[in-house]
């Protein structure tokens, strides 16, 4: 089984940058992408962005191409998303999750992690 951890989430002001960790451990013979993804209370889970594991192709959300960008450490296995120039409207809990499509939809992962928190001040 394929397991996530995040880290890196805390509180900064508006226009500050923070890089959030996903450490994957576990049998990844499955894992073909891994994804993203944002919840803020009371919202909808949404995409943020996604790589393919074994080639390190990514893409972003376009609503958010230009400021976050995820990729692979091939030598830690560790996946990185920056975010740059982070607005309020950036706050919520930031998952990183692992599936077998490359696929931005939520309901294509079947692994998750258990989230880290990011607060963004005005």
């Amino acid at each position: 089984q394929v397991q996530l951890v995040e880290s890196g989430g805390g509180l900064v002001q508006a226009g500050a940058s923070l890089r959030l960790s996903c450490i994957v451990t576990g049998d990844k013979e499955h894992t073909y992408s891994v994804g993203w993804f944002r919840q803020a209370p009371g919202k909808e889970r949404e995409f943020v962005a996604r790589l393919s594991w074994f080639s390190g192709d990514a893409v972003s959300a376009d609503s958010l191409k230009g400021r976050f960008v995820t990729w692979r450490d091939f030598a830690s296995n560790i996946i990185y998303l920056q975010m740059n120039s982070l607005k309020p409207e950036d706050t919520s809990v930031y998952y990183c999750a692992a599936g077998s499509n490359f696929s931005s939809k939520s309901r294509e992962y079947v692994h998750w992690g258990q989230g880290t928190q990011v607060t963004v001040s005005s």
